[in-house]
């Protein structure tokens, strides 16, 4: 065989059935030798599709996803979703053709330095400059975007390594002396965590994308402890929603109820979580009265970075959430919990009803009519807040989103990894007119595939969650963001690509409608009609802190009083 065979050779060997890809000039002999191999391709109709879709399939599977491209343009068109891979800590195996390496550095046609120009978004890369490399390199690449804290391997292959004969074996050892994650959390701190949590009178259990993994071990935890728990937006399925100790998420647009939990907590458990701005939003004043903050992190670069740790535990979250759960005892909480049941009573996730039809009530309906048992893709901006409020994921790996680099148009491309993840599953993709247009030629993939994804794009006419803050804090200037007199008819361009395209505005018919796309069989994309000045609420300014939280939205309350 030749190098091209020998990199299907390994991917079989890690176990890969499905990866995503578009050929090219540099990659083509890789392609050639896909031709006889029985790995299944999805070809999508952008590279950034494609890395999306593979973080999904991730994400939702729990494997390594992997990508393909060719040299120069193709591989540049993966870097944001190496990016958004690496911000997330999804495992990704992008690989990459490149031009000969006698014409590396000659400016050849479709020539890129792809390794320097991904070294900051990956958390690793390598070029293969020998055929007889290729077994080690793609074990090594799997291994470390897979072990300790996932995240993004590029491997680079040049052309002529490709066409190059190989003989070697395929029983790679990996040896790598300076890569050893800590897997087992330090008994003594587990032991320091769990007396900490013992003397605490308002404690709380922050769980975050690193506990996706762990959900088992984590409700075990809770449950023994009776403990409040908060998941991130990473990090919601990894405590079932509807639980009773479910608090809803933090932060910018998190829960009143545990936004104040953690501005009145003493003592704080953060699993699998790295205390983002979103969270935390101005740090100094990030949970004033938490004199204990305890960090479980297999990464331990993230601990202590933003907020002081008082009990480090650096390890695999499942593994020290399962320790924990052996130690927990019940703690004496009936007067934390009564604080904190009076905040999410009185101010649960809502809406007002309105003559009009409302993102909310849509996500609402989509949770009620499947019970919640569905796969959730969405985009990012106000779409992305509102499924995450009102959408209540009771199973890990249920909620697939950009947390970290909020990556407008990864809607639809991680509906068609989730798809290929958990085939007979409901796969909802709630998404945004904005942030649908981004990466819409992907619906030829899902067309082409007959993937039976669920769009749900909830058109307000606007970049809403940028009008949205000009409306607060630029003094209603909405430059650059109207986007209705432009809009195409959604339901009319999905039917141009073979699939079913409905639209509703009339929200009378909204129940009959969410029936109707989830009865159908096949594709579906729903164009809902929504008001076109929605806000999302609660809100913490940028920069701002709990105390600070803007709990409903002012133009209702101007409104009402009008």
């Amino acid at each position: 065989m030749n190098g091209a065979a020998a990199i299907l050779k390994a991917l079989e060997k890690q176990g890969v059935t499905t990866l995503f890809g578009h050929p090219g000039g540099t990659i083509m002999p890789t392609y050639d030798a896909l031709y006889d191999s029985p790995i299944r391709h999805i070809l999508v109709r952008h590279e950034q599709g494609g890395v999306h879709a593979a973080t999904a399939y991730a994400r939702a599977s729990g494997k390594v996803g992997v990508v393909m491209a060719t040299s120069g343009p193709g591989a540049l068109n993966l870097v944001t979703g190496l990016q958004d891979a690496l911000m997330d800590s999804t495992a990704v195996v992008a690989i990459t053709g490149n031009v000969p390496q006698a014409l590396i550095g000659t400016d050849a046609f479709q020539e890129a330095d792809v390794c320097g120009i991904t070294q900051p978004v990956t958390k690793h890369n390598f070029q293969i400059r020998d055929v007889r490399d290729i077994p080690r390199v793609i074990a090594e690449a799997f291994y470390i975007a897979s072990t300790g804290r996932p995240g993004p391997v590029l491997v680079d292959v040049p052309k002529d390594v490709q066409l190059a004969p190989f003989t070697g074996s395929f029983d790679a050892e990996i040896d790598l002396p300076g890569y050893k994650p800590t897997f087992k959390g330090h008994p003594r701190q587990i032991e320091r965590a769990l007396e900490a949590l013992e003397k605490a009178r308002k404690p709380i259990l922050m769980v975050g994308g690193g506990a996706q993994h762990a959900s088992k071990e984590v409700v075990e935890f809770a449950e023994k402890s009776g403990i409040p728990v908060i998941p991130t937006l990473m990090g919601l399925g990894a405590f079932p929603g509807t639980h009773p100790q479910f608090l809803g998420m933090p932060g910018m647009h998190g829960s009143v109820a545990a936004n104040r939990s953690i501005q009145y907590a003493d003592t704080i458990l953060a699993i699998g979580l790295r205390f983002d701005d979103r969270v935390t939003g101005k740090v100094s004043r990030f949970a004033p009265n938490a004199h204990t903050i305890i960090h479980v992190d297999i990464d331990p670069a993230e601990i202590g970075k933003l907020v002081n740790t008082a009990i480090p535990v650096v390890g695999d979250a499942k593994w020290v959430a399962a320790e924990l759960a052996k130690g927990a005892k019940k703690l004496r909480l009936e007067e934390w919990w009564q604080e904190v049941d009076e905040w999410r009573t009185r101010h649960p996730f809502s809406w007002k009803p309105q003559p009009y039809l409302q993102s909310q009530e849509v996500i609402h309906a989509f949770w009620e009519a499947t019970g919640g048992k569905a796969v959730v893709t969405s985009g990012v901006g106000q779409h992305q807040m509102f499924a995450a409020q009102f959408f209540k994921f009771d199973k890990p790996r249920s909620w697939i989103n950009s947390g970290g680099l909020g990556t407008m148009g990864v809607g639809l491309p991680f509906a068609i990894g989730a798809a290929l993840a958990r085939p007979g599953e409901t796969v909802i993709d709630f998404d945004g007119d904005g942030s649908f247009q981004m990466t819409l030629q992907e619906l030829a993939t899902v067309k082409k595939y007959n993937l039976p994804v669920k769009i749900v794009i909830l058109n307000n006419g606007f970049l809403g969650m940028v009008r949205q803050w000009q409306d607060l804090f630029h003094a209603k200037r909405y430059s650059e963001v109207y986007l209705a007199d432009s809009n195409p008819d959604f339901a009319r361009l999905a039917e141009a690509y073979g699939i079913k395209g409905v639209t509703l505005e009339d929200k009378s018919r909204l129940a009959e409608t969410v029936r109707e796309v989830l009865e159908h069989d096949g594709p579906v994309l729903l164009e809902c009609r929504v008001h076109h000045e929605e806000g999302v609420f609660p809100m913490i300014p940028s920069g701002g802190a709990a105390e600070d939280m803007i709990i409903e939205n002012p133009r209702e309350t101007v409104e009402a009083g009008d």
